[in-house]
C-alpha cells in the first residue's frame, strides 16, 4: 500500500516537474540548461536541434506527462508512459553529454529517467 502511494507521488511530480520545465521555465535561464543556453530554444540550439524538434519533444513529455498523471486511475497508461519518458530522458542525458556539460546538468533528466523506470518496474509487478 505504500509503495503505491509512494508511485502515486512520483507520476504527481514528473507531472509538475515536466509543466513546470516546458511552461513555466520555458524562456528562463536554469543552472540545467545544456551548454551556456538561457533559454529552452538557446538550449536546443547548443545540442544541434531544430525548433521542429524542440516542439515535437516538448509537446512529448507533456502529453507523456499528462498520461502519467491519467495512469493514477488508468494503469494500462503507466508502463507505455513511463518507457516513453524513460526513454526522452536518456536522449536529454545523451544530448548534455554531447556538449561536454558537466555531469550535474545531468541531474534532472537522469532523475526523470530513474523514476520513470520505477514506475514501469512498479507496474509490471503489480
Amino acid at each position: 500500500m505504500i509503495m503505491n502511494y509512494l508511485i502515486i507521488a512520483v507520476k504527481v511530480l514528473l507531472f509538475i516537474s515536466i509543466i513546470n520545465v516546458w511552461f513555466f521555465r520555458f524562456g528562463k535561464e536554469t543552472p540545467w540548461r545544456g551548454g551556456d543556453a538561457v533559454s529552452m530554444r538557446d538550449e536546443f540550439e547548443v545540442y544541434g536541434l531544430s525548433v521542429t524538434t524542440m516542439v515535437i519533444v516538448g509537446a512529448l513529455k507533456v502529453l507523456l506527462a499528462i498520461l502519467l498523471l491519467v495512469s493514477i486511475w488508468m494503469p494500462d497508461l503507466a508502463i507505455p508512459a513511463a518507457l516513453g519518458m524513460a526513454f526522452l530522458m536518456l536522449g536529454a542525458i545523451t544530448m548534455h553529454f554531447k556538449v561536454g556539460d558537466p555531469v550535474m546538468r545531468s541531474f534532472p533528466a537522469f532523475s526523470f529517467f530513474l523514476l520513470s523506470v520505477m514506475i514501469v518496474l512498479y507496474h509490471y509487478q503489480v
